[in-house]
């Protein structure tokens, strides 16, 4: 007998020009190929994406359009299973839209009599309870559910979701690791680096006049470049000038913009070389936590506090009380005791490196006749 080649389809928010969401995909293809070598299963991953071609082309994969209904059913038809996740999918805080979207993909998978395998979602904030009974039948029904924190867990068993059937798994972007080989874009810097991630959030932007207040504290308290890195394009990148122009033209020699990074393990290697992270996005601090690089919070959503409380961390300030001094103060804390946080972090963080692959282990498994589901 031959090895088995299993077709899997992959939902999440992809082909959106997301680093954290292409980190994700990314990760779950690599932990899947892990595994299968292991295992002995050969998989044939099938992305749906909003830009299927670019995903193909980037990720050397097959690829749909997510939003064609008839191409959804023709992909889930032909294929030997599921995976929703990871990433914040079932959550109505951005709109009503979401949830249905994610869970109509589930159900019609489901409908099919394909397993479904929920892979280190991050669950909620959910603001209509109607959602609730959604999730639960959908849940209920699928063969592994896994996610990403506590408070995920219990959110679900609010909904009905039995707690013995949800597994806590760390992101999947804690096993990311480097390309071996990458072509530098851009500037080469050789001052110490503070990369920073930022994103609109405020009408009134008042959060991110405050990070522009700090980081001009920083500067004049240490040699540091600034290293602007947009996980989000274009928006992350125009919340990235907007902070560079309210710091002003003093600062102007010491801060730099990333250009245009389209994979992952290249925005990740950004990260490794900085000294210290400054992240208002959630996956700027899981690749920083990745890379043992120190990372400073600025939390606009529970799962930042979520994650960073895994390694004992609390976030310097949230962006629904901006405050430029802690916000400097922790950063210069980190700055000048890197070593100290790498000793402290590293058990902690090298736990979690494991943890994120035990959902693809448990996916491959299913399909070798070794687990029969959670």
């Amino acid at each position: 007998m031959g090895t088995p080649v299993k077709r899997i389809v992959l939902s999440g928010y992809y082909g959106f020009h997301n680093s954290g969401d292409e980190a994700v995909l990314q990760s779950i293809l690599l932990a899947l190929k892990e595994q299968g070598e292991r295992q002995g299963v050969t998989y044939v991953p099938v992305v749906l994406s909003i830009n299927p071609e670019e995903t193909a082309r980037t990720y050397g994969v097959e690829a749909a359009h997510r939003m064609r209904p008839a191409e959804v059913w023709r992909t889930l038809r032909g294929a030997d299973g599921l995976i929703s996740g990871g990433g914040s999918l079932l959550q109505d805080e951005t709109g009503t839209k979401t949830i249905p979207y994610y869970i109509g993909i589930i159900r019609l998978a489901q409908w099919l009599r394909k397993p479904v395998f929920i892979y280190s979602q991050g669950i909620g904030p959910v603001h209509r309870p109607f959602f609730y009974g959604w999730i639960r039948s959908a849940f209920n029904r699928c063969a592994f559910i896994s996610v990403r924190d506590d408070e995920s867990k219990a959110l679900l068993g609010r909904m009905g979701v039995p707690a013995d059937r949800v597994e806590v798994v760390p992101d999947p972007v804690m096993g990311l690791s480097l390309r071996e080989q990458r072509s530098p874009k851009g500037d080469t810097l050789t001052k110490p680096v503070i990369g920073v991630s930022v994103r609109f959030w405020n009408e009134d932007r008042l959060e991110l006049r405050a990070v522009a207040d700090a980081l001009k504290h920083v500067l004049e308290q240490s040699d540091a470049h600034i290293r602007f890195l947009p996980f989000h394009l274009p928006s992350d990148e125009q919340a990235s000038l907007y902070v560079m122009e309210h710091m002003g033209e003093l600062y102007k020699e010491r801060m730099s913009i990333a250009p245009p990074i389209d994979h992952p393990q290249d925005m990740l290697a950004e990260v490794a070389s900085c000294r210290v992270l400054v992240g208002m996005r959630l996956h700027s601090l899981i690749y920083a936590a990745g890379q043992f690089v120190p990372m400073v919070g600025v939390s606009y959503d529970p799962k930042i506090d979520q994650f960073l409380n895994r390694l004992g961390i609390k976030a310097a300030c949230s962006t629904q009380k901006p405050d430029a001094n802690a916000l400097a103060e922790e950063t210069l804390r980190l700055w000048n005791g890197v070593e100290a946080w790498k000793r402290e972090k590293q058990p902690a963080i090298e736990r979690l490196k494991v943890e994120a692959g035990r959902p693809a282990e448990r996916i491959v498994a299913y399909f070798a006749g070794r687990f029969k589901g959670n």
